[in-house]
């Protein structure tokens, strides 16, 4: 079996003081419509995984956070060498989105844990780790 080389990826399910998850959504018509996602995305050279986590959710959701939880890290395929990072922040500070061009229609929203989780039982999300990072963060401590 030939292994692919990716970059690894960062992923976040960040929670405010009252519970509830910073989530994107934003429409991809190449995939049939708009989907929800949590904020996260593919390290930087010289990057470890909660670096690009923390970059990442500044970034797309302009949030910066104090408290990290690492959920566990997984391979995106088989044959791939790249593995997602999930983690949980916490003690949040909200600011401004620092979207790309590529990244300008991504909506912040403030969602309850039980509607988010839903919503991935719903196959409202597009990408696999948003919905495993959300039901890690849910039932573990």
């Amino acid at each position: 079996m030939s292994t692919e080389v990716m970059r690894d990826a960062s992923v976040v399910v960040a929670r405010d003081a009252e519970g509830l998850v910073a989530l994107l959504s934003a429409d991809f018509p190449i995939h049939g419509g708009e989907f929800l996602f949590l904020p996260g995305g593919r390290r930087e050279h010289g990057e470890d995984p909660l670096k690009c986590a923390r970059r990442e959710l500044r970034e797309e959701a302009g949030i910066t956070a104090e408290c990290w939880r690492p959920l566990g890290a997984y391979a995106i395929t088989l044959g791939s060498t790249a593995r997602v990072h999930l983690f949980e922040a916490r003690e949040l500070t909200l600011g401004e989105q620092e979207l790309t061009e590529t990244e300008r229609d991504y909506k912040l929203m403030w969602w309850p844990m039980d509607d988010a989780v839903q919503a991935a039982h719903e196959r409202r999300f597009l990408l696999p780790a948003g919905p495993l990072a959300l039901f890690l963060a849910n039932h573990t401590t």
